[in-house]
């Protein structure tokens, strides 16, 4: 709840501090004197609108501090430790307004933007007035209210974490999805080169075997010419051959005992020749005997080659790269067959998605319905003690047009009223007498206060327009709703003054220089000369003063 209200050079007031209760807390004093000005105050540290005019005169800026008490209000202290700006103490919203127009805010000291101030104030107080921003007239606030009567909070949040989920994996799917057709056809242009290549199944090495063989069986004739004469002149040929000589050489340097070093080295390598001449002439011998000269081999060959060859020229690449492009391609077909799977898995998650989404919804739904004849029929009888005879109250529900999982729920929701006879109902935003809508107002969070997350209620004048027995009806109202919280309210009627569990008197201070708001918290019996006075006018009676006693005595009973 708001403890401590601090405002420094705002508009009239030169220096106000105030310590603030819990229970019903009445403002009164003279037209004029600036008991809407503290509100005003106050809704600049919960993120309102403001200018240089705000400052007073004469000062350089305009300083106001709000303190409140979180120990009731767990949203609040999670919305904090969120973002780091939690402390062990009060929660401190602070707004600075310098002359020339600047704005700063802060919370716990922390530099903090004007929208966290209005997001971090909406969990803190609504303030319901004819000039400030009020949360009933929010379709989201009908929704939170509705929800909080129907005892659907948990399964609110699942609505919208389903909502949510399903919207990320859609977000997922249609980005996986982007490049379907470049994708797809990329995958069968992809497929195609795959299969061209597996098809012609290259072996390792077989290029380079097929080549040397190509080569061998194209110069087949004159490779085994070159072979017969060489084997002729190595070992075949009746006049002399390599091999005879060979042994003839080897027969008449044997024949000498005893040879000098030189001669017995010459003879070891006359041997070692003849031992490779041999050799070679057996290689090739065996090379002539396997020797396929076949012409449909080398047909087959030429075919084998030329597939290859077409194959490489196809991709614009050396035939020996064939190998690693195949891989490679595997690789990428690899990778794009990921991504169908991954379109594969999203589209199953979302489908799971919305199947969730949609039981969790009706489930949702059912609750809402049940809740809102029952919730509109109390709200329609409050309205009638507080001075509307004939008023009515409805829930409208009704469905979300989009198809889509919505966080919200199936369907949307918003109050609808009649304030008088004879009127039909239109929405709670479009109601156009201010005094109405407070009364309206009122009569909803009276019913919903026991379940309302917002702990520090705000009425500013929310008896223009009424009187008699209504009048103390609102009263009562506000007392009701300060024994579950705190209730702030602005008042000209004593039969509302009356209900408070404390009073602040705001009145002016004319000086010989100028003129400031102060406000007072007034004891008991200052508290009955207030509420005599606004009863009977300024001069007070002992008519008004036992009037005002009987009237604080019957609301303390």
């Amino acid at each position: 709840m708001l403890v401590h209200l601090s405002v420094h050079n705002y508009a009239i007031v030169e220096h106000l501090d105030l310590e603030l209760d819990a229970g019903m807390s009445v403002i009164s004093g003279e037209t004029g004197a600036g008991k809407s000005i503290m509100l005003d105050a106050l809704g600049l540290t919960l993120g309102d609108r403001a200018d240089s005019g705000v400052v007073r005169p004469g000062a350089d800026k305009a300083d106001i501090l709000a303190s409140f008490d979180l120990h009731d209000i767990p949203e609040a202290r999670a919305w904090l430790a969120e973002r780091d700006l939690d402390n062990d103490g009060p929660c401190i919203l602070r707004r600075v307004i310098t002359a020339e127009g600047r704005s700063r805010g802060y919370i716990n000291g922390a530099p903090s933007p004007q929208g966290d101030l209005k997001a971090l104030g909406e969990l803190l107080i609504d303030i319901h007035s004819q000039h400030e921003h009020q949360s009933l007239l929010k379709p989201e606030t009908h929704r939170r209210l509705l929800d909080e009567y129907a005892g659907s909070q948990e399964l609110a949040r699942q609505v919208q974490l389903a909502a949510q989920r399903w919207k990320q994996t859609k977000s997922e799917l249609e980005r996986v999805s982007s490049i379907g057709d470049e994708q797809r056809a990329r995958h069968q242009l992809l497929s195609y080169q795959l299969e061209e290549l597996d098809n012609l199944a290259l072996g390792e090495n077989e290029l380079d075997n097929l080549e040397q063989e190509h080569k061998n069986l194209t110069n087949a004739e004159s490779l085994l010419s070159a072979c017969r004469l060489v084997i002729e002149q190595c070992s075949e040929n009746d006049a002399g051959n390599v091999l005879s000589a060979l042994t003839n050489s080897l027969n008449r340097l044997g024949a000498f005992q005893g040879q000098p070093g030189a001669l017995s080295e010459a003879t070891n390598l006359l041997a070692s020749a003849q031992i490779q001449v041999e050799e070679a002439v057996g290689e090739l011998n065996r090379f002539l005997d396997h020797f396929d000269a076949d012409p449909e081999r080398l047909r087959q060959m030429e075919e084998r080659l030329d597939a290859i060859y077409t194959l490489a020229r196809k991709h614009r690449i050396q035939p020996t790269e064939l190998g690693a492009m195949q891989q490679q391609l595997f690789e990428e077909l690899e990778s794009l067959n990921a991504d169908d799977q991954a379109a594969e898995r999203l589209n199953d998650e979302l489908a799971a998605f919305e199947r969730h989404y949609q039981e969790k919804a009706a489930e949702l739904s059912t609750l809402r319905n049940n809740a809102a004849g029952q919730l509109a029929t109390a709200v329609e009888q409050e309205m009638q003690t507080l001075g509307m005879p004939g008023g009515r109250f409805n829930i409208k529900l009704s469905a979300n047009s989009n198809s889509e999982p919505h966080p919200n729920g199936l369907e949307q929701l918003e109050f609808l009223v009649s304030a008088n006879p004879g009127q039909p109902l239109k929405a709670l935003a479009k109601v156009a007498s201010g005094g109405e809508l407070s009364r309206i107002s009122l009569a909803i969070q009276v019913i919903t206060a026991q379940t309302s997350r917002v702990p520090t209620l705000v009425f500013d004048e929310v008896d223009v327009g009424i009187g008699g027995p209504t009048a103390e009806v609102v009263g009562q109202l506000l007392r009701r709703l300060g024994e579950r919280g705190q209730v702030l309210t602005v008042t000209h009627l004593p039969q509302v003054a009356a209900q408070g569990h404390q009073h602040l008197f705001v009145h002016k201070v004319r000086e010989s220089d100028a003129t400031r708001t102060a406000v007072s918290k007034l004891s008991p019996v200052q508290r009955v000369e207030e509420i005599a006075r606004m009863l009977g006018g300024v001069d007070l009676t002992e008519e008004s003063l036992a009037h005002a006693r009987q009237m604080v005595g019957s609301a303390q009973a």
